[in-house]
């Protein structure tokens, strides 16, 4: 499994507005500068995690983004699938019900179970919040002697 540029840059987005967003929108201009990525890509982006509902949008002088619920109710998972549509290791596993005519014979299908399991618990461990805590414990590590 490997995670697009769009899944990466989903979850910047977000981090990015768990960051500035304090009690207004932000402009997709401000998070495309302080990211370095394209506003015509997070432009791409914003469709997939509105419709999942991860983000509030408001139009006008004064308009943007904000997460539509607290950082530490976002997990890099659910983002992830907003964007990257499942994370199953193989296509047999993309689906609650595996319709391999090969699933009783097969030998390997354990192997992905797992990998899937391990894959899914992980990166529903991990809040947006915990990533900007980790931001900010490892930025005064940076030592030059």
């Amino acid at each position: 499994m490997k995670i697009s540029t769009k899944g990466r840059y989903a979850l910047r987005m977000m981090l990015d507005l768990a960051e500035y967003q304090q009690d207004s929108y932000v402009s997709l201009k401000d998070i495309a500068e302080r990211q370095e990525i394209s506003k015509k890509y997070l432009e791409q982006i914003v469709p997939l995690l509105n419709k999942s509902g991860l983000l509030r949008t408001n139009r006008g002088n004064m308009g943007g983004y904000r997460l539509a619920k607290s950082a530490s109710d976002y997990t890099v998972g659910e983002i992830l699938r907003a964007t990257e549509g499942s994370l199953a290791p193989v296509s047999c596993l993309e689906h609650q019900t595996n319709d391999c005519p090969r699933q009783e014979k097969c030998a390997t299908l354990f192997v992905w179970q797992g990998l899937y399991k391990t894959i899914t618990e992980y990166l529903d461990s991990i809040s947006l919040q915990q990533i900007l805590e980790n931001k900010q414990d490892t930025a005064g590590n940076d030592y030059c002697i």
